[in-house]
């Protein structure tokens, strides 16, 4: 075989080899390449095995479809207070179209990146240290919808923004935490005098319904008493009412009880033990009468 052609025949496969590289390509499952034609956008290649026109179609750019991570550099902001402090933070991110983000801006990190640093200033400067301090939540929740707008246009989906650091001077500090100091001894003494005055209310409520009930058991008792004394006046009506009707209807027995209380009077008398002492009737007659009496009436039952 001539050299001539035994070169012309190897230039012929390197050539070949050269034009296969360059027509198929094996996309990562995570990347897109963007593809162009003659220097003008043709389509984009996702993850597998693709076939492009060697020398007219090239690789524009290689993006991942992979959340990524945008630093914002740290920089001093001035709170709406006048405070000097230096803020840093992170911005997740996530390409959604990949013609926009290659043609639509140089960089999206760089512009995201210097988007956030100047939406950043925005707001912190309209806020005061306290606020930029307590609501780092909703001052995150700001910065994303402000640079999710934005990023819109450059085919990036900014998913959150996170606030990493956020510090004060030391004199600024050092006040903060006196009065952070101040205000839990603030705190500790209202909560003494919150349970104090508990304590005193809880007592007042412990004697008034001691009270109370001292009350009302006082209220059944004389109530109680009230029943019995209705009851024995009751009785004593219904006793004295039987009298009425026995003395009514038998003439002796009003002489009766005279005569059962004389004796038994005197009977009291004669069992006392003292020895000074001298029984003598005052009436003597009405006496025997009496004895005169009980015993007709003891000899009629008979």
């Amino acid at each position: 075989m001539p050299e001539g052609l035994s070169i012309f025949g190897i230039a012929i496969v390197i050539i070949a080899i050269i034009t296969l590289k360059k027509g198929i390509k094996v996309v990562p499952q995570s990347d897109i390449y963007v593809i162009e034609r003659l220097g003008k956008f043709r389509t984009t290649l996702s993850g597998g095995f693709h076939i492009i026109v060697p020398f007219l179609d090239t690789v524009r750019k290689v993006l991942t479809t992979r959340e990524q991570i945008i630093d914002i550099p740290r920089q001093s902001v001035i709170t709406k207070d006048n405070v000097n402090i230096n803020v840093d933070g992170l911005v997740f991110a996530k390409v959604q179209s990949a013609s926009e983000a290659t043609y639509n801006v140089v960089s999206f990190k760089q512009a995201v990146s210097s988007l956030a640093m100047t939406t950043l200033r925005s707001e912190i400067g309209s806020m005061i240290l306290d606020d930029t301090l307590s609501n780092r939540e909703k001052l995150n929740a700001r910065l994303q919808s402000e640079l999710g707008e934005a990023a819109t246009n450059w085919g990036v989906l900014v998913t959150r923004v996170e606030i990493s650091d956020i510090s004060v001077p030391r004199e600024i500090e050092e006040a903060m935490n006196l009065q952070m100091k101040a205000e839990r001894e603030k705190r500790s003494i209202e909560l003494n005098a919150q349970a104090d005055k508990e304590a005193v209310i809880r007592q007042a409520e412990g004697i008034k319904q001691s009270e109370v009930l001292k009350a009302e058991a006082i209220e059944r008792m004389a109530d109680a008493k009230k029943y019995e004394q209705e009851q024995v006046a009751e009785g004593q009506k219904n006793a004295i009412a039987m009298i009425n009707d026995a003395i009514s209807s038998n003439t002796g027995s009003a002489e009766f009880l005279l005569a059962k209380d004389r004796i038994k009077a005197f009977d009291k008398l004669a069992g006392s033990a003292s020895k000074d002492k001298i029984i003598v009737p005052y009436e003597t007659t009405e006496l025997i009468g009496s004895l005169s009496i009980l015993k007709d009436m003891f000899t009629n039952k008979g």
